[in-house]
Parts: C-alpha cells; structure tokens; sequence
C-alpha cells in the first residue's frame, strides 16, 4: 500500500470520470450528495437499493443515473450494480462513496489524483491518516474498523489503514477485473482481497467522515451484526482464496490427534483387554472431523482451479 500527499487537485479532462452512489432511504441526503458529486463527476450513478422513500424520485430529478433494485439487496450488490453500470458507460475512473452524508463530495479530487496520475489503481480515501476521519467517530466503530483491517492486512499483500472505508475510486483496469460476490457488508473488504489477488496497486489519501451531522442515522444494520458480517465474509473469503492453508493444515492435526488416541486406546486394549469408551470416542471424532474438513479443502481447491483456468481462456 501507497500513502500519497495530494499535492494537485482536480478532474482530468482526459478522463470519464463517474461517481457511484449506493442509496437505501436516504430521501433527507441524497440531493445534496448528488448536486455535489456532479461538480467533479461526468456522469452521477445512484444504485437505489429497494428504497421505500423517495430516493429514486430525488436522485432522478437532479439528473443522476439511477439503478434501482426492486428490493433491499445489500451494501455490495448496490455496489456490483455501480461496478457494472460503471462498465457500460465505458468509465475510466468510478468513485464511491455513501449517500448518507458521511463522505464528502467535495474531496472526490482528492482521491481522484493517484488514479490520474498513475500511480494507484485503487484509492482509498483513509479516516485514520491524520486522524482526520476519526474526530466524530464512536469508539465501538474506531475499535471495529481497526481489527477489520487488520484482519484484512494479514490475508492481503497491500497493508492498509482503512479497510472499511467506502470512499473509494477505481481506474478502468480495477473496475474491469475486479468481480464481487458478497452481498453484504463484506463487500468492502472483498474488493481489497481481489485487488490484491490481481496485483493492483493500492494507496490511501486523507479523508474526512461525519457522523454526528448526518441527517438520517450513519448505518441501517446494527453495529455488532455489521461487524459479525463482515468478519465472517472475510473467514469465507480466506477460506476459498486459500483453502489447502485455511482447512488442509488443520485437518492434518486432526488426523494425527485421531491417530494418537486411536493408538493410545489399543495400548490399553493391549495391556488390560478392555476398550476405554472415550479415548475411541476422541479418535473416531477427530478423524471423522479431519477427513471431513481435507476433503472439502481438496473439493474447493480443485474448484478454484477451474475457475481459475477458466477466467485466463476468457
């Protein structure tokens, strides 16, 4: 991961840039996020992800582009539609930011910077360089955040210092490689996990965030199921990436604990002619459980494999 002073701000005129808004019933912000974005931007897309107010009406009305889901899908679905809207407009940089009035659109330049200047694929706009986007933060979140990242940091080549931050730009060589699958939350996470895969470059500018001034509330998930979701998409996620590490080396200690009891109960059976129920018990437990979990990481890396092979003939 890259750190970068922004030295120079501003649009390239060179490039289309477009700016990605995931929006659930953010009636009381949308409008003044859109007519934002659109000072910096040369197309505003807003995903309306199954909304019940009148986003979607507002987002129109100012002009934007708007993808509706006919229902609430999730954090990274309205992002995958972003992703793929952003394709079909042939864009050559996407940003993303929230709806809610957290991020703020007149720092859109600032991220927009290492993307045109080439020295980033993905940027990142960071809450914790400076402690900029930390003055408002709760302490529950502060905490969240920072053992996300460093969750994500120990399964990724790219060290950051925001792994949840939602503003965020993408050139045209991430938004073309870079496919989700999480629908949730862990989408965030998800896309440094495969930027990291492809070997994009990764950098981090700093970024403001509010919370305490927000119109609506800064999430509509709870807190502590935000934070499980997440942590378990990133289980998942480590899980299919590397299987073999994840599920095969712990399988093996499984066997061999297996073994050792199924040893120890026949020295027993050896030396005093009676079976000890527990000790068969543990082995045949710890052999089922370790044949289980080795077959299913043999299982999933042979399919990852496949797809593998079959993306490169794509």
């Amino acid at each position: 991961m890259v750190e970068i002073e922004v030295s120079q701000l501003g649009k390239s005129a060179e490039s289309f840039v477009v700016v990605g808004i995931p929006a659930f019933n953010e009636e009381n912000s949308i409008a003044r996020v859109v007519l934002e974005a659109q000072k910096h931007a040369d197309a505003v897309v807003v995903c309306d992800d199954g909304s019940s107010d009148l986003t979607c009406e507002i987002a129109k009305r100012l002009g934007a582009d708007v993808v509706k889901h006919e229902r609430n899908l999730g954090y990274g679905a309205a992002i995958k539609s972003l992703f793929e809207r952003a394709r079909e407009l042939n864009a050559d940089v996407l940003v993303t930011l929230d709806a809610d009035g957290q991020h703020d659109p007149r720092e859109i330049p600032s991220v927009l910077v290492p993307i045109t200047e080439g020295v980033a694929d993905v940027v990142i706009g960071s809450r914790f360089i400076d402690g900029c986007g930390t003055a408002e933060m709760p302490v529950y979140r502060r905490l969240g955040a920072k053992l996300i990242t460093k969750m994500v940091n120990g399964s990724a080549k790219n060290g950051v210092s925001d792994a949840q931050s939602g503003f965020r730009a993408y050139n045209r060589q991430a938004i073309e490689r870079l496919s989700l699958v999480e629908a949730g939350m862990g989408a965030s996470v998800e896309i440094l996990l495969e930027a990291s895969k492809h070997d994009l470059k990764i950098c981090e500018v700093p970024s403001t965030c509010k919370y305490q001034n927000c119109e609506v509330p800064t999430s509509t998930e709870h807190p502590v199921t935000h934070g499980v979701g997440v942590v378990m998409s990133i289980i998942r996620l480590i899980v299919e990436e590397k299987p073999l590490m994840v599920l095969g080396v712990p399988s093996l200690l499984f066997l061999f604990a297996g073994v050792s009891f199924g040893v120890w109960m026949l020295q027993v059976y050896a030396i005093e002619h009676r079976i000890v129920t527990n000790l068969a018990l543990a082995s045949l437990s710890f052999v089922v459980i370790g044949v289980f979990m080795l077959s299913t990481a043999i299982t999933l890396y042979a399919i990852s494999r496949i797809s593998k092979k079959m993306s490169e003939k794509r």
